[in-house]
This record gives structure tokens, sequence and C-alpha cells, in this order.
């Protein structure tokens, strides 16, 4: 069987078979755990060789003689597990969505980049259009039906030198309705079939709807406000209820094989908001899953579904308190522009093209002041230069009509910016959830698009950081996989696809990025006082790696062997 059809079978399997977390429950009152070293991301006590646990949480941290004299008389058993190992705070990835990252890892796949799957593999990427036509006509042969829509996921516009069109697909297939969604999730291309059977010919024209000399859709539309009305009714087909459960812990299992312990589920309900607030609370607060999320609310869904603005105000208010220590609600997302992988983000670029907004910047104040008002932290998508000044004029406002301490306000992304945003950002008290791999992936391949200099220059973690703004890396799985050790080496590095140091001058210390994906990502989803750091009084969450990230060449950081977590004082090993 062709290598690529086998592979895409196996993640049709993954959709209904998932390997079960394996679990070691401690059944003392106490368990001590030593280690060769633990780094404990708090400014108490930086680095320590044992951690008591008692209930899930940590009771105290230090010397195994240390820890032994504080407990007295109290029994206590010690475990040895790691005493060859790191122990770190779990880490945390503060931008994921798990119903996209397990869908796009089971779907038939034309990525540019290897996609990471949930057993550690990867499915090799595609590296030219004709190679993406001969796996497209493969899947049709295998997996098509006449009559039946295909869904296959991750065309790379940029990388392959251009959008797809219905002519291009035309000539993969005509029997069968095909879609191919790209790496961005923000677009689709459609063939002829497709578009003839959702009687899509005639779709109001928008910023997006690509058409031809003739009026003809082309069969590329461009932003997540064009494709959501077509694209997520058929994606609900796959959440059927037999294989819901199972496609969350797919995600889950992504999670895992990056030591994660902790996620920002940051577009809650943008599916389905019915089902997710039954199927997400149900799986995260299952006492055999590892893994903690705190939910924002997807802004433009909610408005949809609970009948305006207000009424999705209360409902989000209501859901908060459903909160556990497990699954959380606290927050709300908005998208100010469109996608950085495709470059319909908000932008000048050389070719003179525009980007798209999600939310034109005149109606920005309106669509925020509500939940800004309500006491929501507000976490908005804004990738392009022209998006960052469009929310910090926002921002600006919605603090002269209404002042507030502590909000949390953060830019989710901060693809492209200047020095001069980042210290007005800074000023305004917001932080930045930074996606570092925007420079590894697309640093050198958007050159001809946006200049050099402007490229380079993506992510600017430094900038940030010298300015006071408190700042995390995520990676928004599927835009990048969800291994935030690489995160950390990206930052550290920035190193571009040739292996070039893209801004040297944007470089962070390890501890600067260490810090991003351990306690200043809790900080930023609201969640300091329980992960984060290791410390007495938190949630007994450790990723376990086999060598020190404070201790090896920065260039191995990404290379770090992970063993796996203990989540809640429970240890829970990759499978090898």
């Amino acid at each position: 069987m062709n290598t690529i059809i086998r592979s895409a079978l196996i993640c049709s399997l993954l959709l209904a078979l998932v390997v079960p977390f394996s679990t070691q429950a401690n059944t003392a009152e106490v368990t001590i755990y030593t280690a060769k070293t633990i780094n404990t991301m708090s400014p108490k006590l930086a680095t320590a060789t044992a951690v008591a646990v008692k209930d899930g949480d940590i009771l105290d941290v230090g010397t195994l003689e240390s820890i032994q004299k504080t407990l007295g008389k109290t029994a206590y058993e010690v475990d040895n597990s790691f005493q060859d190992k790191v122990l770190m705070p779990g880490f945390i990835d503060p931008h994921q969505h798990v119903l996209s990252a397990s869908l796009t890892s089971s779907l038939p796949n034309v990525a540019y980049y290897d996609t990471m799957l949930p057993d550690g593999t990867s499915l090799p990427g595609v590296k030219s259009k004709e190679a993406v036509f001969k796996r497209l006509e493969e899947y049709v042969e295998t997996l098509g039906k006449p009559g039946e829509i295909l869904i296959v996921y991750g065309y790379d516009p940029i990388a392959l030198d251009g959008h797809l069109t219905r002519h291009d697909l035309d000539r993969v297939t005509t029997s069968v309705p095909l879609i191919v969604w790209d790496a961005s999730t923000h677009n689709i291309y459609m063939n002829s079939t497709f578009i003839a059977l959702k009687d899509l010919e005639n779709l109001p024209d928008a910023p997006g709807v690509e058409r031809d000399d003739s009026g003809k859709l082309t069969g590329t539309l461009l932003s997540n406000k064009i494709i959501h009305p077509i694209l997520l009714p058929l994606l609900q087909t796959y959440f059927s209820p037999e294989n819901r459960r199972a496609l969350v812990e797919t995600g889950i299992e992504l999670y895992r094989q990056g030591g994660v312990t902790t996620i920002g589920e940051m577009a809650f309900g943008g599916l389905n908001p019915d089902m997710e607030e039954v199927l997400l609370p149900g799986v995260y607060n299952d006492p055999k899953t590892p893994i903690r999320a705190v939910a924002a609310v997807y802004e433009p869904k909610y408005v949809e579904t609970k009948g305006g603005q207000a009424e999705a105000v209360s409902y989000a208010l209501e859901l908060q308190k459903q909160s556990t220590d497990k699954f959380m609600y606290s927050g709300v997302k908005f998208l100010a522009d469109d996608a950085f992988l495709s470059l319909t983000m908000r932008a000048t670029y050389l070719d003179g093209h525009e980007g798209i907004w999600i939310i034109e910047p005149d109606n920005m104040v309106q669509k925020l002041l509500p939940w800004w008002k309500a006491g929501f932290r507000i976490h908005i998508h804004s990738n392009g230069d022209e998006s960052q000044d469009a929310v910090l004029n926002a921002l600006e406002e919605l603090q002269k009509q209404h002042p507030r301490d502590d909000h949390r306000f953060t830019f989710e992304h901060y693809g492209i910016s200047t020095p001069a945003q980042t210290e007005r950002l800074s000023k305004l008290g917001a932080l930045a959830s930074v996606n570092p791999w925007y420079v590894y992936f697309r640093g050198e391949i958007n050159e001809e698009h946006l200049g050099t200099d402007v490229s380079h220059h993506s992510s600017r973690l430094k900038t940030l950081v010298d300015a006071g703004v408190l700042t995390t890396l995520h990676t928004d799985t599927p835009v990048a996989p969800p291994l935030p050790l690489t995160s950390a080496w990206v930052a550290v590095t920035r190193l571009g696809q040739s292996g070039k140091v893209l801004a040297p001058e944007e470089r962070l210390s390890v501890d600067e990025a260490i810090r991003m994906i351990t306690i200043d990502a809790a900080y930023v989803i609201g969640v300091e006082n329980i992960v984060g750091s290791i410390e007495p009084g938190k949630r007994a969450d450790f990723t376990i790696l086999e060598e020190d990230p404070y201790k090896v060449d920065p260039l191995r950081l990404k290379d770090i062997e992970i063993w796996g977590t203990v989540f809640g004082g429970e240890s829970f090993p990759l499978e090898k």
C-alpha cells in the first residue's frame, strides 16, 4: 500500500482508536519525588532536588533532607523514579484549539511541512504543486466517493507559489466534490463539483470571495468570515456522538507528546457551542485526562447562537460558574485580521494586495466594550502591523471609556509589528502571546512578499521583553506542532529553514524563553496561582526531561527527550 495512503488511513483510525493514557497512581498520603534537578521557575527557590506532593498539590520543595525535616513525623514515601531526570513545571501552550488540532491531524493531508501525529510520528510534507495534485489524486482514488464531499487539509499557498483554483481541483476530480482546507485553516479551495453541489456560484461579493474576469468563482475563498458558514456545517459530521471523545483524546495525545500539561482553549465554542460545552469539560474533567484547559469563548459564535451581544456576555459569565481546576472558563476571543500563513493578515505587501479585516477598525470598540466592562480577559488575534495599530487604538479607547487595572488584554500571535507599537502596547498594560514559529517556518518564505527586513523581524520577542511586556509563546496547532521546547529553541536561536539566523537581535536567553512556556504562559491565561512554577500550594504538574534546558547547548533545546509528565501527582509516561 502506498505510504501516504497508509498514513492517511492510520490517521483516520485515530478518530476511533486512541491509546489510553498510561497512569501510575500514588497511594501514600505524601510522596516525595527526587530528581537530578528541579527547575522551579519560582523566584523563591530557583532549583531543588526534591518535591513533596499531597492530594495532587505541592506540599514542599527543596532537598530530600529539608523536606523530611519539614514533614517531621508525617508519613511519606520517597519515589526515586526521576532521580536521574530533570523536573520542570508542566509546560503550558496558551493558544490551542483541541478540536481543530485533532481533526487536522486526522484528515487526509497535503501540508508543505511534516505533520506531527498523536503517536509521535510524522506524515511527510508535500514540496511541490504537482506533488500536491498527485497526493490528492491518491486520496480521491482510495477515499473518494461520487456525491460525497472529500475534505483534505493543509495546502500552503505561500510555500507553493499561489492559491489553488477550481480548475486545478477539476484536474484532480470532477466526480467527487472536493474541498482543500489550507494550512492556516482560514481559507478553502473548491472544485466545480462542490460549488455546484452547494449552489455557491451566486455567493455574495465580499473581501475574500475571489472571482475570475467572467464573474465566476475561482474556487478560492479567503478568511474565516467567508469560509465558516460553508465549512463548519460540513465538519459537524466528523463530530458524530461516537467519534467526539476519541477526537478530543487524539488532540490531548498530541499535547502530551510535547510535555504539555495546560493549554489555553482559545476559541471555545467556535465549531459548535452546545456540543463543546458538554464534550470538552467532560473529557478534561475525567480523572484519567492529564491536561488542564482554560477556555476563552469565541465571541462571534456566542453572539450568533445566544441572540446578541448582551445575551452572549451574560451567558459566558454564567459559564464561568461551572469552572473546575481542570477546565476553566476565563476570557473571550476575537479576531481582528486574518491569517499570517496565507498572508491575508492586514500588512503592507510588496505586490500591493490588501489583507482582510475580520473586525473593521471602526467597529472594534463597539465589539469589545461590553466584554471589557464585564471584566473579561480579552484575547484578540492580531497578526499584521496594520492590525496592531487598530487594536492599540481600540484598547486605548476602552481604557478611556472604562478604566481597568490588571486587564491582561492580550495580543494573540503579534506576527508583524514595529518597536513603536510595542512601546505603546507596554504603556497600555497589554500582554503578548506570540507564535515564534512564524520565524522558523515563514521568515525566509515571506521575503518576496513582505520584504526581507519585515519578514525576518516577525515575532519580535526581544523587543517585547525589553519593553517590559509580559510575553508567552504558543504554537496554535495546526499552525505549528504543540512542542513548547521547540518553541523555546526557535525563540533562542531564531533559525530559519536554511539554518540562517534571522534578526539575531531579537533572540532570547534560555531563561526568558523557558519562562514563556511556564510561569509567564500561566499568567497570560490567568492561572499563575495554580500552575506555571513548582512551589507549595500549586498543583503537582511537572514535565519530566532527560536533560536540563539550562545546561545543554541552546542549539539542542528542541532535541531534549521528554519522558512524560506528572499531573496532579500521578505519573503519565509517554509510550515509547
